[in-house]
């Protein structure tokens, strides 16, 4: 008992580790890595996992690739013994690709798409993480019922390396990327997710989330924001005691206002054309998840009563997903 206690704390205290070791079904973990190079003309995200279901035949482990330009996404099925994770720390093998926090390493042949090669990652910090508040879902993350566990792990970081695809050769050598994960038994019911690290310079980067969250037979709408200057971040989430004073979706864009007691966030994302990606729910990765890599998201941050604003800029190569039942989310927020 005492050791798997331990294990359930060092694991809540890494977010970027395996988590599904001793979970029952449904579960599932994914990592999402996205790539920019130099001068923005690729964007790329590959993301890798895992889905355990209640029936065994649908138990497997995928590597997504998503061409966020061209919005071509091939979703590469492999068997769940093709999974391995090592414990306590992230280095996950799934068939000959190979993830970590500091490099991917690619090798995908099949009649979908050919992927090889490596790609190097930059230091970078990740959601800071506490006893208080382990990572991105602050106390949350210490609570077993959740549906879905969050976590940012690298804001920005410098990409180096090279990928070829279909014969193509790619180079990502002096672009940006990011690297955050979700694990848990489902995708929320809605959800509203964007993330950039594309601003008018360097050392700037942006992610915010807001879902349905199922609590004790209810709900509410759960947010994280997280705006990284400099290495300085502001946070906005449920558990900081911030407030989303607004929510405005449309066809072509998101407005988001979140306040806290001293300071404002304005969220403005304009839309883009989106590609359906497998997103999982209890029962299979059947869930579609809309997702574009060419928005472009503006942010303001002021602190009450200034004049001038901390960050005033618009961040591009941006990845945004509107997803679910949103209307319910708007709803909650604007009443």
């Amino acid at each position: 008992m005492l050791g798997r206690i331990a294990r359930w704390f060092d694991s809540t205290t890494h977010p970027e580790w395996y988590h599904g070791a001793e979970k029952q079904p449904p579960f599932f973990e994914g990592w999402y890595f996205k790539m920019v190079n130099a001068d923005r003309s690729l964007r790329y995200a590959v993301i890798p996992g895992i889905f355990i279901s209640d029936d065994p035949a649908q138990h497997h482990a995928f590597v997504q690739v998503f061409d966020g330009l061209s919005g071509q996404a091939t979703y590469h099925r492999y068997p769940a013994s093709d999974f391995q994770a090592e414990p306590g720390f992230f280095d996950v093998r799934i068939g000959k690709n190979r993830f970590r926090l500091d490099r991917i390493e690619l090798d995908i042949d099949d009649d979908l798409r050919t992927v090889s090669g490596t790609l190097a990652f930059g230091d970078s910090l990740g959601w800071p993480v506490s006893a208080v508040s382990p990572g991105t879902m602050g106390p949350f993350g210490w609570l077993p019922i959740m549906e879905c566990y969050h976590g940012v792990l690298k804001f920005d970081h410098e990409v180096t390396g090279r990928l070829t695809v279909d014969g193509e050769p790619l180079d990502f050598t002096g672009g940006r990327g990011y690297v955050e994960k979700d694990w848990g038994k489902s995708f929320p019911a809605g959800w509203v997710w964007m993330q950039t690290n594309h601003f008018s310079r360097t050392g700037i980067s942006f992610s915010a989330s807001v879902a349905v969250v199922p609590l004790l037979g209810g709900w509410f709408p759960g947010f994280l924001a997280g705006v990284s200057i400099d290495g300085v971040r502001h946070v906005f989430a449920t558990y900081t005691g911030a407030r989303s004073t607004k929510l405005e979706v449309t066809d072509d864009h998101v407005l988001w206002v979140l306040e806290d007691n001293s300071k404002r966030l304005e969220i403005f994302a304009t839309r883009a054309d989106a590609t359906l990606l497998p997103g999982p729910n209890r029962h299979d990765m059947g869930t579609r998840v809309p997702e574009t890599l060419k928005a472009t998201i503006h942010v303001k941050l002021t602190e009450h009563g200034a004049s001038v604003a901390l960050l005033d800029d618009t961040g591009e190569c941006a990845g945004l997903e509107v997803a679910g039942d949103v209307d319910r989310l708007r709803a909650a927020i604007n009443a």
